[in-house]
C-alpha cells in the first residue's frame, strides 16, 4: 500500500478551478480511494491503483493545456 499526495496547477488558463475538479472527479470514475483538501488530494491504495490514479488526473487536466504537477508518494502506514 502507498499514499501520494498531490497537487495540481493547470497554467495559462483562467478555469483552473474547473481543470483540477475535473481530475479529482476522475478519481471516482475510476474508483479510486481518495480525499480531497483545500492544497492538495491524497490517494491511497495498491501501488498500481495510485499510479493509475495519479496518471488519470495527469492526462484529464493536460486536456486543457500546460499543466504541473507535483506529488509526494509514500509507503508508510498512515
Amino acid at each position: 500500500m502507498i499514499c501520494a499526495e498531490v497537487s495540481l496547477y493547470p497554467q495559462k488558463t483562467t478555469r483552473a478551478s474547473e481543470i483540477i475538479n475535473a481530475s479529482i472527479e476522475m478519481l471516482a470514475r475510476e474508483n479510486i480511494d481518495y480525499s480531497v483538501g483545500s492544497l492538495s488530494t491524497h490517494l491511497h491504495g495498491s501501488e498500481e491503483e495510485v499510479w493509475k490514479g495519479l496518471r488519470k488526473m495527469f492526462e484529464e487536466a493536460s486536456r486543457s493545456g500546460e499543466v504541473s504537477m507535483v506529488v509526494t508518494i509514500s509507503n508508510a502506514v498512515h
